[in-house]
């Protein structure tokens, strides 16, 4: 069964993003030693963002003059980008730009997903979002040895811990990684 899971980092007080959507404070912290991203990346059949993560990515790797780089980070994976704007694509890129509310195109994401997992990518009111359409499984948050003043916010939604259920909380270097299931 296909699931949705929302994988991001975050700082130790719950920002995904400074106020400028810079995620350099990231990248300072170093990689997560021992993460087995490659095998949750195998599971994923699809991936979900907004437009300011799509667009720092886009920026961040240069993909529009670099298109061959999106097949690079993500292979042939289908992309689905919820935006109010018309957005660049990198060329030969499997992108769908969307409109409206989440619970509006669930069935064509897990479609296109073909039987694996979705990953909602970011952001924080993305992730939200699919929470209240019903339709998120999964939270996975490394967490960095880092403190903002402000920025976007992990889950900007109310989650009592009622509907969590603490899977794992592993050490990865500098981070913690914790996996919490989402019930209902």
């Amino acid at each position: 069964m296909t699931r949705v899971i929302y994988y991001t980092a975050t700082s130790f007080n719950g920002y995904i993003a400074t106020p400028e959507n810079s995620l350099d404070w990231l990248f300072a912290v170093g990689s997560p030693d021992d993460v087995d991203f490659a095998s949750f990346f195998d599971g994923i059949g699809a991936l979900v963002s907004g437009s300011t993560t799509y667009e720092w990515v886009l920026e961040h790797e240069n993909l529009i003059e670099q298109p061959e780089k999106w097949r690079e980070l993500y292979g042939e994976r289908p992309s689905f980008v919820f935006t109010s704007r018309d957005l660049p694509r990198p060329e030969g890129a499997d992108i769908t730009l969307l409109r409206g509310d989440v619970s509006g195109h669930l069935d064509r994401i897990r479609q296109a997903a073909g039987g694996r997992d979705v990953w909602v990518i970011g952001g924080g009111d993305l992730a939200a979002q699919f929470l209240a359409a019903g339709a998120l499984d999964e939270i996975q948050i490394s967490v960095a040895p880092v403190a903002l003043a402000g920025g976007a916010p992990l889950f900007p939604a109310e989650l009592l811990s009622d509907r969590l259920s603490l899977v794992s909380a592993e050490q990865h270097g500098q981070f913690a990684h914790l996996t919490f299931a989402v019930g209902d």
